[in-house]
């Protein structure tokens, strides 16, 4: 089995496991009669892993069909991102708060495994064009309007999916504080995965890692 195969194999058996894991979740919490599917899916938690997931499994499938596509890096570079935000935040100020996902092993995937993973698939099949810091600020969009969606949604129903969001724990000057202090977070993080990325490109060389042509 050649590289490319591999990592398509890994790419897709991750990416399906990701998919097990919400799943289990939300039948574990339908069957508990406590599942409200919108309050579910605004969990940055849970659409940064859907997207992590669907990257890995286009991913996968461009391996087989020895495809790769312009931009395509950018794309997954926005899905390490989120993954990364996701493992730290929890790892810094949500570890043991209730956050939906109660069952351990789910947890443990969605908060930890999947974003580990997809950071180290960052390392072994790298960008193969250089991303720029500029070019990485694009992916900071995505949370910006997730945090704009959360804040009225959170006002008009009276639900935030994360403490540190929610303006009854300190105000709405603490939720501006966490908000600005996440969002330079994330541009220090698109800068380093941008560079970190690069540097594992230079140093595979050109089309080093899974030897598959771009495709315009």
């Amino acid at each position: 089995m050649n590289r490319a195969a591999v990592v398509a194999a890994y790419r897709l058996g991750f990416a399906l496991l990701t998919l097990s894991a919400i799943a289990a979740q939300q039948l574990d919490l339908a069957a508990r009669g406590v599942l409200n599917p919108v309050n579910f899916f605004s969990y940055f938690t849970i659409q940064s892993n859907l997207i992590g997931a669907a990257v890995f499994a286009i991913g996968a499938a461009a391996m087989w069909q020895r495809e790769r596509w312009t931009g395509w890096d950018l794309v997954r570079g926005a899905s390490v991102l989120y993954l990364t935000i996701t493992f730290v935040v929890f790892a810094l100020l949500l570890s043991g708060t209730d956050v939906d996902t109660a069952i351990p092993w789910v947890n443990s995937v969605v908060h930890q495994v999947f974003p580990i993973v997809v950071i180290v698939d960052w390392l072994v099949d790298p960008p193969r064009s250089a991303i720029t810091f500029r070019r990485s600020l694009v992916w900071i969009v995505y949370p910006l309007v997730w945090t704009g969606y959360t804040l009225v949604r959170g006002a008009a129903v009276g639900w935030y999916p994360y403490p540190f969001l929610n303006p009854v724990n300190g105000g709405y000057p603490t939720v501006a504080a966490y908000i600005v202090a996440i969002l330079i977070f994330g541009a220090v993080l698109c800068a380093l995965l941008a560079r970190v990325g690069n540097l594992a490109a230079a140093r595979l060389g050109p089309r080093a890692a899974t030897g598959t042509p771009t495709r315009p």
